[in-house]
């Protein structure tokens, strides 16, 4: 059958947000307060793990959001809200 793979990932200048999940069950998001990523996994079901370096890789993959955030406002400061 089909199933529904999601990565979501996101910054602001003060907060960020890395996940994955399957079908709608969160599998794995990296918990930027605590410095590790989590598998929030009930018991239940055959645990899947992700490979070792998946919390370095959030952690860069949210200096690039923040450039990028940071790039996009400076590019626009002078567009007008509206025409």
């Amino acid at each position: 059958g089909l199933h529904v793979d999601l990565s979501i990932a996101g910054c602001s200048d003060s907060d960020g947000e890395m996940m994955y999940s399957l079908d709608g069950e969160e599998l794995w998001f990296a918990d930027f307060i605590n410095h590790r990523g989590v598998e929030p996994q009930p018991s239940f079901i055959d645990h899947i793990s992700y490979v070792e370096g998946a919390y370095d890789n959030a952690v860069a993959q949210q200096q690039v959001c923040k450039q990028n955030l940071k790039t996009i406002r400076e590019a626009m400061k002078d567009i007008p809200l509206e025409n």
